[in-house]
């Protein structure tokens, strides 16, 4: 195949572009990009508008030729999302998306195929039907690994997601990835799934960071919060957000990487509890990437070049998330917020992105790929949860993954 050109993507669950805007770094071409939700729709119109530079592609702008569908997904056909007087045959090079991830993610309720955000997985199987594109990339929350299906079987709904793959034809794989590992100053960890009906299933991309860097392997050290931050302008004032009351003094007696625990429930396998860190009350570590960005107005606190406490804003959740500073938000700042921390991670998407394209290079495959047995790793937190499952779910309410 001739990859000298463009290669077309036509982006489902696209939010604010994270995911399509890294695959345009990457050298892809979004060629129709939609979503349901208002606010991120008139950010991707104000930022094509604005003709922000692609990194790395000289003379192009972001988005310069896609089609932006504000349509819920339920009423989209494959007519509406192929270019203009294309043929009923047109196939893009990658249909790719990320259905909301809150029914599976553990900052949200997990109610997983009880929420009706959760069965919108079944209307991207129904596109890949209709379109039939050379590849799928599908992201999510890890915790849609674990995620309990309608037989209460842990793990249940991505095998299941696999098997209708199957079923209309596409082989698929799946991995864990942390963007930090591919040049991002934030510790986000993704479900990634790929599948292809004729084309080989390509490698995972190769780390270019990590934690601990190893010469041998050419890796260089993860990128901290701190040198990413260092290179943005100063916050508006407007925008700064500082602890105030009983909650500020609690903050000031916290170590960097620290934050102030959650009440925990005594469980047989907890005896001093079982606890997390409270998600809004967390002082960053700003010597290492960032913790995951969330979707809510309540980042992690940092400090400033005076030692005081703030949050992070959303300008700088942006720039976690791999967006240019130029990138135009719509919409209230929790609007912000929920665009910003819902979206893909840009570097890793570039990553993936990059691989996708030298596969695509290599043609179509001698004979159908076969999906791959899930990797060890992921097998054994299936394990785990099953196990924690039968150990705790009397002192819970309700059972849930780990995530």
């Amino acid at each position: 195949m001739n990859v000298t050109r463009p290669l077309s993507v036509v982006s489902l669950f696209a939010g604010a572009g994270g995911l399509d805007l890294g695959l345009e770094r990457a050298g892809w071409e979004v060629v129709a990009a939609t979503d349901f939700d208002r606010a991120s729709m008139s950010t991707l119109r104000t930022s094509k508008d604005l003709a922000i530079p692609v990194t790395g592609r000289l003379g192009v702008t972001h988005m310069s030729n896609t089609r932006l569908i504000e349509a819920d997904v339920r009423e989209l056909t494959a007519s509406d999302l192929r270019p203009t007087r294309a043929r009923a045959t047109w196939r893009p090079d990658l249909l790719a998306g990320g259905p909301p991830c809150q029914p599976w993610s553990s900052a949200g309720h997990q109610r997983g195929l009880e929420d009706p955000r959760g069965q919108l997985i079944g209307h991207m199987l129904r596109l890949i039907y209709e379109l039939k594109p050379r590849y799928v990339l599908f992201e999510n929350v890890r915790g849609l690994v674990t995620a309990v299906g309608p037989n209460g079987r842990s793990g249940e709904v991505l095998r299941s997601i696999q098997a209708d793959l199957e079923d209309i034809g596409y082989a698929s794989k799946i991995a864990t990835l942390n963007a930090a590992d591919y040049g991002a100053a934030q510790r986000r960890v993704r479900l990634v799934l790929l599948a292809s009906s004729d084309h080989h299933l390509p490698p995972w991309p190769a780390p270019t960071h990590a934690r601990y860097s190893d010469a041998s392997s050419g890796t260089k050290p993860w990128v901290s919060m701190r040198s990413l931050l260092a290179k943005l302008p100063a916050p508006d004032e407007v925008e700064v957000v500082r602890p105030s009351g009983v909650r500020a003094a609690e903050l000031e007696c916290l170590e960097p990487g620290k934050g102030l625990r959650t009440g925990g429930k005594v469980e047989s396998n907890r005896p001093s509890g079982h606890w997390g860190y409270r998600q809004d009350s967390f002082v960053a570590d700003t010597d290492l990437p960032a913790r995951t960005v969330r979707a809510a107005t309540t980042p992690d606190w940092i400090r400033d070049g005076e030692g005081r406490l703030r949050r992070l804003t959303w300008r700088e959740c942006a720039a976690l998330q791999g967006f240019p500073n130029d990138w135009a938000f719509m919409g209230t700042a929790a609007a912000k917020f929920r665009q910003i921390g819902n979206a893909v991670q840009a570097e890793m998407a570039t990553a993936l992105g990059d691989t996708l394209r030298a596969e695509l290079a290599r043609g179509r495959a001698s004979k159908p790929p076969v999906s791959p047995p899930w990797p060890d790793a992921l097998e054994a937190r299936v394990r785990y949860t099953l196990a924690e499952h039968r150990v705790n779910a009397g002192h819970r309410t309700r059972v849930r993954p780990q995530v």
